[in-house]
């Protein structure tokens, strides 16, 4: 479980806009999106995949997802789902997006489904995101920048450093160095949303592939910085809501923070 504050947030989605959540004059140009909903979350013990686990506001966690992406990049940004475990199920509730399907997603993890993506993916950067992550929609528009600069980057939260969480730390310049479960000294944790640039792109690729059936996508991030010196910049997140679900405390702590922003809709009405 990866989370920030879940009340003292400043985010807006497509209920609601809140002012101290600051977008740019213009949209800004919408990037490749790939959500990765290819596993099976057995953790969480529901039958349906984990990103369609019902929230609280009535959307599925992966609506809860596309509708932050939508909210500030645009209706027409291109998304692909990379789907596995019940994929139809995923494939009929979204048919309006992209897929790309893991046949092994049973013996794979993260680090195939998203090189499957990466490898049909168009020219440019791509930003990617686990498919069990409920977040504030302001996250996205504080990557925005880094996104229109083409810059490589993993949104951290710097607020917890749970031993059994994806943990960073960095190097002299301040980009990433190491990025793992194991790592010593943790900065803070991956929330699991990530942008990779389009002159990135061919080495994170050529990592993934060095990359174990059963490693997470992390590892092949890990690599490309180690053997390739791809820079991925840490985007500081920790003032935004951003919760992965793998436990019913997990989903619960997402609902909290979704019900608080339900009960400030009618104030943030009134300042607007």
């Amino acid at each position: 479980m990866r989370t920030a504050d879940p009340i003292l947030t400043g985010g807006r989605d497509q209920r609601s806009r809140p002012r101290v959540a600051v977008r740019p004059a213009a949209a800004p140009t919408a990037p490749q999106v790939v959500v990765l909903a290819a596993g099976m979350g057995t953790r969480l013990g529901r039958k349906l995949p984990k990103p369609l686990t019902p929230l609280m506001d009535g959307r599925s966690i992966m609506q809860q997802q596309l509708d932050g992406i939508r909210t500030v990049f645009g209706d027409a940004t291109p998304v692909t789902a990379v789907v596995g475990y019940r994929a139809k199920a995923v494939m009929r509730a979204q048919p309006d997006l992209l897929f790309a399907f893991n046949p092994d997603f049973a013996v794979t993890n993260t680090s195939q489904s998203l090189l499957r993506a990466l490898r049909t993916s168009q020219p440019g950067g791509v930003l990617w995101l686990n498919g069990d992550v409920v977040f504030d929609p302001a996250v996205l528009d504080h990557a925005a920048p880094l996104v229109q600069a083409d810059e490589s980057f993993v949104c951290v939260d710097t607020s917890t450093v749970a031993d059994e969480e994806v943990k960073y730390t960095l190097d002299a310049d301040g980009f990433v160095r190491g990025l793992s479960k194991t790592v010593t000294g943790g900065l803070g944790e991956a929330v699991g949303i990530n942008y990779v640039s389009g002159s990135d792109k061919a080495a994170l690729i050529e990592h993934l592939s060095a990359c174990d059936a059963s490693d997470y996508f992390e590892r092949g991030m890990e690599l490309a910085i180690q053997r390739a010196g791809v820079r991925f910049r840490p985007l500081d997140i920790s003032r935004f809501s951003a919760v992965e679900i793998d436990f019913d405390d997990d989903l619960q702590r997402a609902n909290t923070w979704l019900g608080s922003r339900a009960a400030l809709e009618p104030l943030a009405s009134e300042l607007r």
